[in-house]
């Protein structure tokens, strides 16, 4: 049927990784829904979102072959008439594997689209799992002619070229890409950059969601060559969006109001707090426990819990020490309250002198230094183990981004834990995080917001005994980390040179902790984790 309006669903939704017939029926309710609400005749699924993304290595299990052959067969069997269904999917094909979109059209796979362009930087290693696409793929319908593309292939030019030489009026990007504080800018700027030098809009669906380390934002968009970016769908939000282009393509409109862009601080915690959910909740957890020390770390953990599973499925635990302050105590226990959470008070004192007495034969004669510290911390530790397997909680590990980099942490004390929210913020945006949380509502008590940072396991400590300024040492953790600027460059920028080579020390000696540090959620450009692969074992 040409001449009439194309009614088009994007569909941002979540997919889990794995679960194959958990993703085959949001996939099968989701058009049932448009069919029956919008009367949609296209309806656009994100990347691989009959597996969910990233699958890794479970792209190389026997059976998986099978399961997505069978799903796709349901799908061919059971979705509505006349209706084009975009799958994301992978394509096993004579022992090769392709990144590969289906569509379906009245009980059949009417074309297959592969992904031409493999991203394997940063998060991404595509190349170890697919092989690469290099054909265009162009399915009319209503007279307006669209061309599927995936992912990274509009982060090129080949493959909207490829689309345009074969005489499409629109292009369908279907995408997995995660969240970064830049990222939206960025995808901005390529799509209309696309739109421009094709003379072709852009239909732009996202995922949406938490795995593991990723975040992914959604944020589907539509980009036309004259108006740059004409319409966005809210971030870190499902949703199904009715797009109805008219006959000639080049009129267009949206069944869901434009969505400003949120402030960084707003999308960052957004992102962090759906990623404890997803992460909490598709691991199989009651819920989470975490040590709350009056510190600013754990107060903004605890607030980001509260915000992402309610207050009935969080827990916190004061475990004090000889050298903790009385404002700890008392600001840990306001903060509880304002919140509503179960809050315990545990003290560390029996278990740390029961540890000095066993180890005293050895100590003796031998100061007390950091061991001491240490002990302290992975006596908390052991208590919040304690909990979580009585109780079935996940330990939120409160250490931020700052501290791993240097180590300024204990391994097998406060590094504990199945998840760290905060894993990718350094010290600087912990404390913009807390106060823009303030600002939606009073959580953190003032003088946590106000007081010096300590761990507080001696007495009258403070972090900068041991560190530069947080205001140095953030941004040359920046610098290094997410730039991969060298020490001459840091140097450049105006930092001193035994505060740079200081820091570079201090993040070298330490890989063999961040190793085996908790994932945590993605936020900057370059997080630790299957962002940074450096070798434990170096000498550079």
């Amino acid at each position: 049927m040409s001449g009439s309006k194309v009614r088009l669903v994007m569909a941002q939704l979540s997919f889990w990784v794995g679960d194959i017939q958990g993703n085959l029926s949001r996939i099968r309710q989701a058009c049932e829904h448009s069919a029956e609400r919008y009367q949609a005749e296209w309806v656009v699924f994100p990347e691989l979102s009959l597996t969910g993304y990233p699958p890794e290595d479970l792209l190389f299990r026997s059976s998986l072959p099978d399961s997505i052959q069978q799903a796709l067969d349901e799908l061919c069997r059971t979705l509505p008439p006349d209706m084009h269904v975009v799958v994301g999917y992978p394509e096993y094909t004579n022992g090769t594997i392709y990144n590969a979109a289906a569509i379906i059209l009245n009980g059949s796979i009417i074309e297959r689209y592969r992904k031409q362009l493999l991203p394997n930087y940063n998060v991404f290693d595509e190349k170890r799992y697919f092989s690469e696409g290099d054909a265009p793929c162009i399915i009319e319908s209503h007279g307006i002619r669209f061309a599927i593309t995936i992912c990274e292939d509009i982060w090129s030019e080949k493959p909207a070229r490829q689309a345009a030489a074969q005489g499409a009026n629109w292009i369908i990007n279907i995408n997995a890409s995660p969240y970064h504080i830049k990222k939206l800018h960025e995808r901005e700027s390529v799509l209309t950059q696309r739109c421009q030098e094709n003379n072709i809009p852009v239909i732009y669906v996202n995922m949406v969601g938490g795995q593991d380390e990723l975040v992914f934002d959604g944020q589907s968009m539509i980009c036309t060559k004259d108006s740059g970016i004409i319409w966005r769908a809210p971030a870190f939000e499902e949703g199904l969006f009715l797009v109805t282009i008219s006959p000639d393509g080049n009129t267009i409109d949206v069944s869901h109001e434009h969505t400003p862009a949120l402030s960084e601080e707003a999308s960052v915690y957004s992102a962090i707090t759906l990623g404890i959910r997803d992460y909490v909740q598709r691991n199989r957890f009651k819920g989470v426990v975490l040590g709350l020390s009056g510190g600013i770390d754990s107060a903004l953990t605890l607030a980001l819990a509260v915000d992402a599973l309610g207050p009935d499925k969080v827990e916190a635990v004061m475990m004090p020490s000889r050298y903790t302050s009385g404002m700890s105590l008392e600001d840990a226990r306001t903060q509880a309250q304002w919140l509503g959470i179960h809050y315990d008070c545990l003290s560390v004192e029996k278990p740390f002198e029961a540890m000095l007495d066993v180890l005293s034969p050895r100590f003796t004669d031998y100061p007390a230094d950091v061991t001491e510290e240490n002990l302290q911390s992975r006596c908390r530790g052991v208590l919040l183990m304690g909990l979580s397997n009585k109780f079935n909680l996940m330990v939120l590990t409160t250490g931020n981004k700052s501290e791993m980099a240097v180590g300024y942490a204990t391994l097998y004390g406060d590094m504990i834990g199945g998840f760290a929210p905060l894993k990718d913020l350094d010290k600087t945006r912990v404390f913009k995080l807390a106060r823009y949380r303030n600002t939606l509502g009073r959580v953190i008590p003032d003088r946590v917001l106000d007081r010096p940072p300590s761990a507080e396991l001696r007495a009258d400590q403070r972090d900068t005994d041991s560190l530069p300024p947080y205001e140095v040492l953030d941004p040359i953790l920046e610098l290094y980390v997410e730039e991969n600027l060298s020490e001459s460059e840091i140097c450049a920028r105006g930092f001193d040179l035994s505060a740079v080579q200081q820091v570079i020390r201090l993040i070298q000696r330490n890989e063999y902790k961040r190793r085996q540090a908790p994932p945590g959620v993605k936020i900057t450009r370059r997080a630790f984790g299957r962002d940074w692969r450096l070798p434990i074992t170096a000498i550079y």
